[in-house]
């Protein structure tokens, strides 16, 4: 009984407010155990002392509420398709340098609690028959919270907003089931994937 108690707990502590509980979305936090060499603080809490015997690795993380959803138009040769779990790891590892995920991997997203099967989109170019971007969400009905995971673009269209409409996208199948949409990540990484999302980190 205090367990499902304090479950409660920390349920009803995250949803009042996920970006100062964890870096982390909530379904990760009950299944990763930090080791104890690692401390996890946010701003509040964190101390330029601590760097006497840590090293610092930022990670931002932001909060749609999903009051609002700007539109975008999607270009003529670009359409939302279906593709195999293949398609999107191969396009994941061809978008970035120092990220790499098999499409085994990808695959055990499958049985996690927090997969549903719309969440993943790839937007597809007809005219030059290869994938713009791809995009994988996740809902933890838990904490009635919708995830943004894995966003990329293709080289060739970088700079065209393409980023913007998958997450767009994203967003608005999401708004069917979740109260809030978070996204996480390291603020080092060389793509820089803040820029992408904190146009709409007070909607």
């Amino acid at each position: 009984m205090n367990d499902m108690k304090n479950k409660s707990e920390e349920v009803q502590k995250y949803i009042l407010n996920p970006t100062s509980y964890s870096s982390l979305p909530y379904y990760k936090t009950t299944i990763f155990e930090i080791p104890d060499n690692m401390l996890e603080l946010n701003d509040e809490e964190f101390n330029a002392n601590l760097l006497l015997d840590y090293d610092d690795d930022p990670y931002f993380k932001l909060l749609h509420t999903l009051s609002f959803i700007e539109e975008f138009s999607l270009p003529e040769n670009l359409k939302f398709v279906e593709c195999s779990v293949e398609d999107y790891a191969n396009h994941i590892n061809a978008c970035y340098e120092e990220e790499y995920i098999s499409a085994e991997e990808l695959e055990s997203y499958k049985y996690k609690t927090v997969y549903n099967k719309t969440l993943w989109v790839c937007l597809y170019d007809f005219e030059h028959n290869k994938i713009a971007a791809t995009g994988i969400a996740e809902y933890d009905p838990v904490v009635n919270e919708g995830i943004l995971d894995w966003i990329q673009v293709s080289h060739d269209y970088r700079g065209k907003k393409i980023g913007k409409i998958v997450v767009n996208e994203l967003l608005k199948r999401l708004k069917e089931m979740a109260m809030y949409v978070t996204v996480s990540g390291r603020c080092k990484n060389q793509t820089k994937p803040e820029y992408l999302y904190k146009s709409w980190i007070s909607k």
